[in-house]
């Protein structure tokens, strides 16, 4: 009795341990591809891009523009740097202790992770890159026309944004796949 009981997080959800674990690999995957692409492509920004010489690249429809951010989104907030970090540490530790071990639907996965990159990215730069610790500036070097240049990191976070929406407000489905507002 007690080994069928172990096997099955939640049966009326159909949610099992062996597809919660799955759920666990598909965040803890997703968000290390995108950590590490985030961090790969930063170093080569700044090792190839000079700040003020811009590469425009597909007719001018993405530039490379390296900068460094110590503010959050359009660089606002700059003098609250330090805040900007312990924030980054508070959702990273939310994610990981409260969202992610109710983890039911593969979608909730994908979007936890890309979110979880995206934070762990621009945190690393904070914790890693000069004036220092809690300080660092952001690098930044993607630029599209009349847009605000960004980094991987940023795109994973827009991404989980657009999935949270997608997945919470439209689809009703909660973080552990049941639909929200369903008996």
């Amino acid at each position: 009795m007690q080994a069928a009981r172990g096997t099955s997080v939640d049966r009326r959800l159909g949610v099992t341990l062996g597809s919660s674990l799955r759920f666990r690999v598909v965040w803890v995957c997703v968000a290390v591809v995108g950590l590490a692409l985030d961090v790969v492509t930063k170093v080569i920004a700044v090792s190839q891009l000079e700040p003020g010489q811009p590469v425009r690249l597909l007719g001018g429809l993405l530039t490379l523009r390296l900068i460094r951010n110590a503010g959050a989104a359009f660089s606002q907030g700059e003098r609250f740097t330090p805040i900007f970090a312990v924030v980054a540490v508070l959702v990273l530790a939310y994610v990981a202790l409260r969202l992610v071990p109710r983890l039911g639907h593969a979608g909730w996965a994908v979007a936890l992770g890309l979110l979880s990159a995206g934070v762990a990215g621009n945190l690393t730069d904070r914790l890693f890159r000069s004036p220092g610790v809690l300080r660092g500036h952001v690098v930044d070097f993607l630029e599209l026309p009349h847009w605000p240049i960004f980094n991987v990191a940023d795109m994973c976070i827009s991404a989980a944004a657009a999935m949270v929406v997608v997945l919470g407000v439209i689809k009703n489905v909660g973080v552990d796949g049941r639909h929200v507002g369903r008996g």
